[in-house]
């Protein structure tokens, strides 16, 4: 114990409030908690999670039969700072979460994340229908999306690239850099100031990890491994295999997670709406109420692309989002009082 306590006095003390500590949590706390250290879950594994304590990292001991699954990195915590036994976890003020197909419960991706980067290139990675999934994912957890498109430096124009990423939302902010290059931390700078917490979400092979070791300013040996994208299908390797939180060099923290192939949405419906503003705000001019806006007549979204004021192609991924959604999200069924919920299944 002696030891612990010891190598905390090394440590440079941080403030809570650059951990990205806010009145949000403080409010939570009641008095019988007062002997109990904030803490910030900085990785979770199967059978252990360690956190980010103003004094420094510090490797938790969990609960007897404590799942691990239920806390994500980026997590607030109520630690006994003697013997580092985590208490409870605070509620959260956002939550970056996922469908795995087959899973019964959401992936928990990030926790109280201020901003999300999706992370794309430019080259043929650039996928519409992908970052809206992801747009979408940090709407309905109410973070602050921003398109970063990476490799800007290997084509001749990043401008084309920039306006099909720009046209998916209103208000998107967009950027585009050179991962490796220090300028890199400049032109994210606004969003990583003192306190604050990004997350960095993308597939792979698209410079999540070199733009994180840029952001943190990492020594070599402590830099994260990276990898390159394919030639032939601009598909990358993974590199990063777990989520774990970091500090930037400019006071922030930047949570790093895996490169995701596929993201299933589910229970996002106003994400949805945020990310499909224009089609929501057609929608209460359709004849039907519950108009599809795939064949029923009076439809206004329709009207709109036939007009040529709503582009197709959009509408058409609004449609499978949208479907995808429905047939993911559990719903509650029953008589009131006695309702239940009923698992995802595809519903007419």
């Amino acid at each position: 114990m002696q030891s612990f306590v010891s190598t905390l006095a090394d440590q440079n003390v941080l403030p809570l409030a650059a951990l990205g500590w806010s009145a949000f949590f403080a409010d939570q706390l009641v008095a019988e908690e007062a002997d109990l250290a904030p803490m910030r879950i900085a990785t979770v594994h199967r059978a252990r999670m360690s956190a980010q304590s103003t004094h420094g990292p510090v490797r938790l001991i969990l609960p007897p039969h404590a799942d691990t699954g239920a806390y994500a990195v980026g997590d607030w915590v109520l630690v006994d700072a003697a013997t580092r036994a985590l208490v409870r976890r605070l509620d959260r003020r956002a939550l970056l979460q996922r469908l795995i197909e087959g899973g019964r419960a959401p992936q928990l991706i990030a926790a109280n994340v201020d901003t999300l980067f999706i992370v794309s290139s430019c080259n043929d990675d650039l996928n519409a229908a992908r970052l809206e999934r992801y747009l979408a994912l940090a709407n309905e957890a109410g973070t602050t999306p921003v398109i970063v498109l990476t490799k800007a430096d290997q084509v001749a124009d990043a401008t084309p690239f920039r306006d099909v990423a720009a046209g998916l939302q209103r208000g998107l902010q967009v950027v585009t850099l050179n991962a490796n290059a220090p300028e890199a931390a400049l032109v994210l700078a606004p969003w990583c100031g003192a306190g604050q917490t990004v997350a960095l979400i993308g597939s792979s092979g698209v410079g999540k990890s070199s733009l994180l070791n840029t952001l943190a300013d990492k020594a070599p040996e402590d830099a994260q491994l990276t990898g390159s994208i394919r030639e032939s299908d601009a598909k990358g390797r993974h590199t990063t295999t777990s989520r774990s939180l970091h500090r930037i060099a400019g006071g922030g923290w930047v949570i790093d997670t895996p490169g995701i192939r596929t993201l299933h949405v589910s229970d996002i419906g106003a994400g949805l709406d945020v990310l499909f503003a224009e089609i929501a705000e057609l929608a209460p001019d359709c004849h039907f109420r519950d108009c599809t806006h795939a064949h029923e007549p009076g439809c206004a979204v329709r009207a709109a692309v036939a007009a040529g004021t709503l582009d197709a192609a959009r509408l058409e991924r609004w449609r499978k989002l949208t479907l995808e959604n429905r047939a993911n999200t559990p719903v509650m069924t029953g008589p009131s009082g006695n309702r239940t919920v009923k698992a995802p299944g595809k519903r007419r």
